[in-house]
């Protein structure tokens, strides 16, 4: 299964040489690595190496960018989530890497390395030795140094005529083609002054929309840009920085200069808000801040598609360096922070209503940001990164970082000993308790849970007191006990100790749903209807999809366990349906084993075999052995067994390593709407 190229917003000129040399020394090598300054093209040359290779014939092609990560102890989730894993087991993210990849043929693309080039060998000789199959593509400023590593070094532009046919590309794109010969050599001298640098030349065309092309080219360019420091402790790579990148520096306007520098704290995409609220202050107001923003962008400094802004990685290491140079790191550290822990409540009280997809999309979209607020408050307010963690934590879990949320999470409480019971504390509690009981750590939930339980109780929170409620419930549920289960949630959440408000809350909607799940376990399925329909009929009002999506799921398993198979179709159907808007591993994997067996029952034989694989494929991505509560994995191998024998071991096989070469967008797709299988 390959991955899609990502499309670029200009066009690709020259290399020709370049990309010819990377397809065939891939083809020979396992560990490529392109080398070189900043500027110079690396990443642009990967992808289009890639592109225009015969990689779709590869089962896996993921990339992973490294340039926003500035925790390396998060390198092997960062890998991890570009292969797709939603691992939900207590393993090392290495170990989840190596189990995935094992023997197939994947290449995997690590791009940005320079900052964490011990990091990054380590990881990437572990996989080389690990998995017989997997191909490396790096880029990085210096080879990784890794034996067996092909490492290519790519160099400015070859000729003038090359850079010369780069920068009037650009010059164009700006509405301001070279018109004459007049043109053509002011430009060609340009381009040798900017040392034929593909970054620079880019740069440098965007100016044409401020000024001409002959006030360009006689423009002084500044050697002293960067604020000097002693040779012996200046990085090498600063001088290629200030080749590339100074000479536009020093072509902006004061404001554009320090916004460049503030934004540049922001690790990957952002959009105007973010912006706003992280960028302004002194000269910059909200609204000189859009309007230097987007001056910004029309120098290419900053790009904008889609709705959101960028830095190339080497114009924002540029801008960092400007940041720590006018003393503005930590004030600028402090207000991207707020603004995370504003916008992670915001999300937190938007999750049970109409808002939950947008939310959900908003906070992956975050994921970077929040990551970076989360280490600045663990060493600067522990107990406002608990609560952020807490607020996001829902969001991460449906996303596939467990692990990390559990890193972060068990942090914060080692940090807060002392911590007095209050809302936010019972929800970083209940949080941790929910990582460790995904991960299957049952024994290390249970005191948490109860941790959680009492907290929830000293603060006289009744929220936390339910969520509490579900986490004990769940640990029984996922046990074989689910008497127990239902008579956790109905004494606290559901009883009159604690009667539900008005208005449903996410506790009040996990406890209903916990109690579904109960209900249906211990046999009263009459009861599990009623009270399924009574919730869906709840989330619909509220355009809610994650709690419906389980509803459904519910309800589909009572009808198996009805034997009414085409009603199970239809409800792991909807179910799947919802799932596309929340993503959800776990979920998906066990609707899958669902939908195999109702469409089994249906006498649907080769597409509940279809239904299978795609459920061992989410599976395996979650690292899971076992198939979600414990009734539904002695359906799903009798149902299996029952297919082997109707299709032979041989058509069983082949119709699982055909479900095998689809993406999971498509199978989830598939799955949902029913129909013929898609082509492999």
């Amino acid at each position: 299964m390959a991955m899609m190229i990502q499309d670029e917003d200009t066009s690709f000129v020259g290399r020709s040489a370049e990309l010819d040399l990377i397809g065939a020394v891939l083809g020979t090598s396992r560990l490529v690595t392109l080398t070189g300054p900043g500027g110079v093209g690396k990443t642009r040359l990967a992808r289009h190496a890639l592109s225009r290779g015969t990689w779709a014939d590869e089962d896996d092609l993921a990339w992973a960018d490294l340039s926003p990560l500035r925790d390396a102890d998060l390198l092997s989730a960062t890998v991890a989530d570009a292969l797709g894993l939603s691992d939900h087991t207590p393993r090392m993210p290495t170990d989840a890497i190596r189990a995935w990849i094992g023997s197939r043929r994947t290449v995997l693309v690590l791009d940005c390395c320079e900052h964490l080039l011990a990091e990054c060998r380590g990881l990437v000789a572990d996989l080389l030795a690990a998995c017989p199959r997997l191909r490396i593509l790096a880029t990085s400023r210096q080879p990784l140094k890794v034996r067996g590593e092909t490492v290519v070094r790519i160099e400015p532009l070859a000729t003038v005529q090359e850079a010369l046919d780069l920068f009037a590309d650009r010059a164009a794109a700006t509405g301001n083609p070279l018109k004459d010969d007049t043109d053509h050599r002011l430009a060609a001298t340009l381009c040798e002054r900017l040392d034929r640098l593909p970054l620079a030349l880019e740069l440098a065309a965007a100016q044409l929309r401020a000024m001409p092309l002959n006030e360009l080219c006689v423009r002084p360019r500044s050697a002293v840009d960067l604020p000097p420091a002693p040779p012996h402790t200046k990085p090498p790579r600063h001088a290629a920085l200030r080749t590339t990148i100074g000479w536009s520096h020093e072509l902006c306007t004061p404001l554009e200069r320090l916004l460049w520098a503030r934004l540049s704290f922001l690790p990957g995409a952002f959009d105007e808000n973010t912006a706003r609220q992280v960028a302004t202050g002194g000269p910059l107001h909200p609204r000189t801040t859009a309007q230097t923003l987007h001056a910004l962008c029309d120098k290419s400094v900053v790009t904008h598609r889609a709705g959101a802004y960028r830095m190339l990685d080497t114009v924002r290491e540029y801008g960092r360096m400007w940041l720590s140079e006018i003393g503005e790191e930590q004030a600028v550290a402090r207000r991207h922070a707020e603004h995370m822990l504003t916008e992670t409540r915001h999300a937190h009280r938007a999750w049970p209503g109409p808002r939950q997809r947008s939310w959900y999309r908003r906070i992956d979209f975050l994921h970077a940001d929040i990551r970076l607020a989360t280490g600045h408050l663990l060493a600067t307010d522990p107990a406002a990164a608990l609560e952020l963690l807490g607020h996001v934590t829902f969001y991460w879990v449906c996303s596939g970082y467990l692990y990390e949320a559990r890193q972060h999470l068990e942090q914060a409480v080692r940090l807060l000993p002392d911590a007095r019971p209050d809302e936010p504390w019972v929800q970083g509690l209940w949080s941790l308790g929910l990582t460790l009981t995904l991960q299957g750590e049952h024994d290390a939930a249970l005191p948490v849970a109860i941790a959680c339980r009492q907290a929830a109780s000293a603060a006289r929170d009744t929220e936390g007191s339910r969520r509490a409620a579900y986490l004990e419930g769940l640990l029984h549920l996922l046990q074989g006990r689910p008497l127990a289960a239902a008579h956790v949630v109905e004494s606290t959440a559901l009883g009159t100790a604690a009667p539900p408000p008005d208005q449903p809350t996410s506790a009040t909607l996990l406890c209903r749903l916990l109690h579904v799940f109960a209900l249906t376990a211990s046999g009263r399925l009459r009861q599990a209807r009623h009270e399924a329909l009574e919730l869906r009929d709840t989330c619909a009002e509220l355009d809610e999809y994650w709690t419906r999506s389980y509803v459904d799921h519910q309800l589909a398993l009572i009808s198996l366990l009805e034997q009414d198979a085409q009603d199970a179709v239809r409800h792991a159907r909807a179910a799947l349906d919802a799932k596309q808007h929340i993503g959800d591993a776990f979920g998906i994997a066990m609707l899958m084993d669902l939908l195999g067996i109702a469409l089994a029952d249906t006498g649907q034989e080769r597409e509940a075999a279809h239904a299978f694989g795609a459920a061992d494929r989410f599976w395996e991505t979650i690292g899971h052995p076992q198939r979600g509560t414990p009734e539904l994995a002695a359906l799903r191998d009798e149902c299996e067994g029952r297919l082997v024998r109707a299709l032979g071991d041989a058509e069983f096989d082949r119709i699982r390593a055909r479900t095998a070469a689809c993406d999971r967008r498509t199978l989830v797709r598939w799955a949902s709407r029913g129909g013929p299988f898609p082509p492999g």
